[in-house]
């Protein structure tokens, strides 16, 4: 089994905050692929389903962020899921809105949700980064990151979500490189092409100046060498 871990605070007040959108994702991809309803369980939330032969649990803990590590291990230690199976959905400021990048180990730069996670359970779980962008101020982070999503950032936050839901069973088989490139391909998508040239279908342009008409030439003369020659004295 692999235990997938979306972080946000729970909460109605919450539930649109760039904070949330680990939650988002995993709440994305439960509706899109058909996994067991939500309930309650290992302080959290958790919904249960399968891509292919892979078995996934969703979890979105309800410890509030900074004790997300509880929830984690609880669910963990229950399944027995080895913590290289375990994958959090977070928000990066360090990368720009709508960005996905994919990191296994390494530090939690300071997200509370993940170094409560470190805490419990190591650092050699894996991790969808999702990029919110930076407020541009340290002093403006707490508040920036529990605020809610403007409505100009609603379209790319859908195709995110979407792209996240398409690549999802390329992610549960370990191909982490055709994730990225479901997730791409929404809020991306190459342009159709008509293939045709450019100056298909122009009208093509006149030419320049008219040519005159040829003057009619005349007929082939059938007069008789006799004939000729009689003509000739007549004029």
């Amino acid at each position: 089994m692999q235990l997938w871990v979306g972080l946000g605070n729970p909460g109605a007040k919450y539930a649109a905050n760039r904070h949330n959108i680990g939650f988002m994702a995993v709440d994305r991809i439960a509706a899109d692929h058909g996994f067991a309803p939500w309930k309650k369980a290992f302080q959290g939330q958790v919904s249960e389903g399968r891509f292919g032969a892979a078995r996934v649990l969703l979890l979105k803990p309800e410890t509030f962020m900074n004790l997300s590590g509880q929830s984690v291990r609880a669910a963990a230690d229950f399944y027995k899921v080895p913590v290289e199976a375990i994958t959090v959905f977070h928000d990066e400021l360090d990368l720009a809105p709508g960005k996905c990048r994919l990191k296994t180990g390494g530090g939690h730069a300071g997200h509370n949700g993940l170094r409560s996670i470190h805490q419990h359970m190591g650092e050699a779980y894996a991790r969808v980064r999702l990029g919110i962008g930076h407020p541009g101020d340290k002093t403006r982070v707490a508040g920036y990151v529990l605020s809610d999503f403007a409505k100009a950032e609603a379209d790319w936050l859908d195709d995110l979500m979407r792209g996240i839901s398409d690549g999802a069973p390329a992610l549960a088989a370990g191909e982490g490189a055709k994730f990225l490139n479901a997730v791409a391909l929404r809020m991306a998508p190459p342009r159709a092409s008509t293939g045709t040239r450019p100056d298909a279908g122009r009208a093509k342009p006149e030419p320049k100046g008219t040519l005159e008409p040829k003057p009619d030439l005349p007929a082939d003369d059938t007069r008789s060498a006799l004939e000729k020659l009689a003509d000739r004295f007549k004029r």
